[in-house]
């Protein structure tokens, strides 16, 4: 997961629900609520890491941090220098997520088919959708708190992606981390913290009461994010300060020549890793 959000388009939740720990890793943060702070200040310390799946929480959010720190460096270096095979080897790899979780649903009926295709539609109208007005409204900026991590816990959607659309990439993500500013920080952290608990509860409960709808959906979400992870683009950029971002893309068919090639080798090579992810999964399945 932590590897696969250094690339943009590429969500840490397509990898959670691809490897089969979304639903637990959904249900671990819905039970940070009071009852777990309730154990916590009583000292009840076992009982509250048994509320919480605090070992498996460590566990996911170690692997990220580890793997931030040690291929973010890399994944950024072959990003920068041979960009059109890093996004063939990702969109092999989302492409094939869309098949092993969509295979998931255990019975496709018209509600399934339906969110389906509004994932598809919703994640797809979000990547060629404009950019908005920067706003420093604390109304604002504590909804883009609460959307920007909603959309990080959804597979197929970028919370910095959408940060950029909401208008505020460049006052929170630069400005305010790089100056420190609180007025910015605290209504978007607090609306971080409020959407993470609020919509890993509302995920909670539709993977319970409407399963197959809910799988449905947020494969169509991956699925329609592959026109961003699509290998052959130009990018369209804004400059944020000192920092040129990515806004959109102007796709094309390229020519097929040796890169193409290697580009086609890479793309299966992506189809083969989700692949063995999921045979991995299935033998070393996850305790729920």
């Amino acid at each position: 997961m932590g590897a696969a959000n250094v690339i943009p388009g590429v969500s840490g939740g397509t990898i959670a629900l691809i490897t089969g720990i979304f639903e637990r890793l959904i249900n671990a943060i819905k039970n940070i609520n009071l009852k777990a702070f309730r154990l916590l200040f009583k000292g009840e310390f076992k009982l509250f890491a048994q509320h919480i799946d605090l070992f498996f929480l460590i566990m996911v959010f170690l692997g990220i941090g580890i793997a931030i720190i040690s291929l973010a460096k890399l994944l950024e270096y072959l990003f920068l220098n041979y960009p059109i095979f890093v996004w063939a080897f990702f969109f092999g790899l989302v492409l094939a997520s869309v098949w092993f979780v969509g295979k998931t649903v255990k019975k496709w009926h018209l509600g399934s088919v339906l969110s389906l295709l509004a994932g598809a539609l919703i994640a797809a109208s979000i990547s060629i959708m404009s950019p908005a007005s920067e706003n420093e409204a604390i109304w604002y900026l504590f909804i883009c708190g609460i959307v920007a991590m909603c959309s990080m816990i959804l597979p197929g959607l970028s919370g910095s992606f959408v940060l950029i659309l909401l208008g505020n990439y460049h006052l929170v993500m630069i400005q305010a981390v790089s100056q420190f500013r609180l007025d910015i920080l605290i209504p978007v952290g607090a609306g971080a913290v409020i959407g993470l608990l609020a919509f890993s509860h509302a995920l909670s409960w539709l993977l319970r009461r409407f399963p197959d709808s809910t799988i449905a959906l947020l494969t169509g979400f991956i699925l329609g994010s592959l026109g961003i992870l699509w290998p052959w683009k130009r990018a369209v950029t804004e400059t944020f300060g000192d920092k040129v971002k990515v806004i959109t893309y102007d796709w094309y068919w390229p020519p097929m020549d040796s890169a193409f090639w290697l580009a086609c080798l890479l793309f299966i090579a992506g189809i083969a890793a989700i692949y063995l992810t999921e045979q991995l999964a299935q033998s070393k399945p996850v305790n729920q």
